[in-house]
């Protein structure tokens, strides 16, 4: 399968980058890390490639990583769209003390827009 994750720093998608990871490493998928803008993140864009790179080498996991430019989730479901990615994963999806989940704005988006399937890892 041709995934396409999107990481932007937040503990969701750090999340998300290792669980997906685990997962390509069994499954053998075709996975291609974006690695996207988030200004609600402390992490810059050097230390999440240099931990998804430090993941897929302890894996074993051979995947493209990229710096996607722009806005975060009109970028992810254009790239999906236009490389005919099967599927894009993020991180996200909290539970408030309701019950609800609470999702951020990038993964809200990529949600509603996207044509392919999509998978929050929470």
């Amino acid at each position: 399968m041709k995934v396409l994750l999107g990481i932007g720093g937040s503990d969701d998608s750090v999340r998300a980058l290792e669980q997906t990871v685990s997962r390509t490493a069994v499954a053998g998928d075709d996975l291609t890390v974006a690695i996207v803008d988030n200004p609600a993140s402390d992490r810059s864009k050097d230390e999440l490639e240099e931990m998804a790179r430090r993941l897929l080498e302890d894996e074993g996991v051979d995947a493209e990583i990229r710096r996607v430019e722009g806005d975060p989730g009109s970028r992810l479901v254009g790239l999906a769209e236009e490389e005919e990615f099967e599927k894009i994963v993020l991180g996200g999806g909290k539970r408030s003390p309701m019950g609800k989940i609470n999702i951020g704005g990038i993964a809200e988006f990529v949600l509603l827009n996207s044509h392919v399937t999509v998978s929050l890892v929470r």
